[in-house]
């Protein structure tokens, strides 16, 4: 069976003045019934066998993620957990000295999964592609002036910003309001600073000299 990828439109990342291109499967769901009743056709097994296998390997792998493991599964590749301050806290500066933060504040914000290369090979081995699509940004009704004020105002009323609440304000793709914001930062007219790093980074007004 065929699959197709679509031309998806990004931001100018780069600054070449132009909006960039890059592909992605034009995915179609697979419900987890389905995915078992197919395994166990194609392995002659029972699907009661294999359903008991997926629970319990689920289980071990988030008792040992939770143990502070680094799970390897051959030919599926590498789980961890990764973590995060509740939503209510800001991301803490890193100075010396003590902190009041304690583990209580800190929780399991998700699972990081690192393809083994067997399985990317395997994927692409079984793989054939034929043209889907063409998927482009969304394009926001304000100009880069408005936008960086509905950003200052947003601001003046709340501690900080992340990159949905730019979105919901803009009405930009994530990706692209992703770019502007890192870019807003980078720029000391703009008025708006960052903190933190990746998943935890997050946009505030600068300090007035």
């Amino acid at each position: 069976m065929y699959a197709k990828y679509i031309k998806q439109e990004i931001a100018d990342i780069n600054g070449t003045g132009s909006t960039q291109a890059y592909y992605k499967m034009e995915l179609r769901p697979m419900d987890y019934r389905r995915f078992v009743s197919q395994c166990a056709r194609e392995g002659h097994m029972e699907e009661s066998a294999i359903l008991g296998v997926l629970s319990l390997v689920s289980e071990k792998l988030a008792l040992c993620m939770a143990e502070g493991y680094s799970v390897k599964i051959e030919g599926i590749g590498t789980f961890n957990a990764k973590l995060g301050v509740r939503d209510d806290k800001l991301q803490d500066a890193f100075e010396e000295g003590e902190t009041t933060r304690n583990a209580s504040t800190i929780e399991v914000t998700g699972v990081a999964y690192r393809a083994d290369n067997d399985l990317i090979f395997n994927t692409w081995d079984k793989c054939t592609l034929k043209k889907g699509g063409i998927s482009r940004l969304r394009k926001s009704k304000y100009t880069l002036e408005q936008r960086v004020q509905r950003a200052r105002d947003f601001l003046e009323k709340n501690k900080f910003m992340r990159v949905p609440d730019y979105v919901n304000l803009t009405g930009l793709s994530r990706s692209a309001a992703t770019v502007e914001l890192r870019k807003l930062a980078d720029n000391p007219s703009s008025g708006i600073a960052s903190r933190g790093e990746r998943s935890q980074k997050y946009y505030v007004l600068k300090c007035k000299e």
